[in-house]
């Protein structure tokens, strides 16, 4: 089965094509250019490359959030409309499991990370190995984080570019059941986005329409909204 694998949820970017299991294309890349730019001329240079043409796509993954909000609606967007338009299925991906991916041989418990901002954080905790999940992923500042953390009480290895703007917190917080990964596994990769997807069952076609992102956090014009409600009913 050929998959096509869209990950532009955060800075990175990165596409790939697998057929059959085997990783045919796949483009990974952390550089200063827009997803509106680069997204599209990415995925067609990986199917030119793995020798196809888009009609042999039979299926595709998209990391569907947490992340950058303009980041995961390009990519789902995308996704959504190369779905409809090929009618095929569209499987969607958490993008810190996707990080966590990365580091799935580890012994150790996986943290993923993604900052959003006022040492606020985006992170998901999967078991190393199986990937089952220890804690859903959700949105929170770093203290709150670093407090379920610590109440686990075990060695936990971080993963993400974004780990290394928190990791001196961390280190502080955990000690040495604080590991950090090495930074080749801080890059989304689309081919174990598409991994992840295949452990999914694969939905109807018409389930495009319905598909949404995963912010895990409402925008901030609608948290705004709500403090001002709040304020004028005390």
């Amino acid at each position: 089965m050929i998959w096509l694998g869209i990950d532009t949820a955060n800075a990175p970017l990165s596409v790939a094509i697998v057929n059959d299991q085997k990783v045919v294309a796949e483009v990974v890349q952390n550089i200063k250019l827009t997803h509106s730019v680069g997204a599209m001329p990415a995925i067609e240079e990986a199917i030119k490359k793995a020798g196809l043409i888009p009609g042999n796509i039979e299926a595709i993954a998209v990391s569907e959030g947490p992340g950058s909000y303009t980041g995961v609606r390009i990519g789902v967007t995308l996704a959504k409309t190369l779905a409809w338009s090929l009618q095929k299925p569209l499987v969607g991906i958490s993008s810190l499991k996707v990080l966590a991916a990365n580091a799935r041989v580890a012994d150790y418990a996986i943290c993923s990370l993604i900052d959003a901002r006022r040492q606020n954080v985006y992170a998901g905790v999967y078991e190393g190995g199986t990937l089952n999940t220890v804690i859903e992923d959700y949105h929170d500042h770093i203290d709150g984080l670093l407090q379920k953390l610590q109440q686990l009480e075990r060695p936990i290895i971080f993963v993400g570019t974004d780990a290394g703007i928190y990791f001196g917190k961390i280190k502080e917080a955990l000690g040495d059941l604080a590991i950090r990964a090495p930074f080749t596994m801080d890059l989304p990769r689309a081919s174990e986005l598409i991994a992840l997807a295949q452990n999914s069952p694969l939905p109807d076609v018409d389930d495009v329409h319905r598909f949404i992102p995963q912010y895990r956090r409402i925008a901030e014009a609608e948290a705004n909204w709500i403090k001002e409600q709040k304020k004028e009913q005390q």
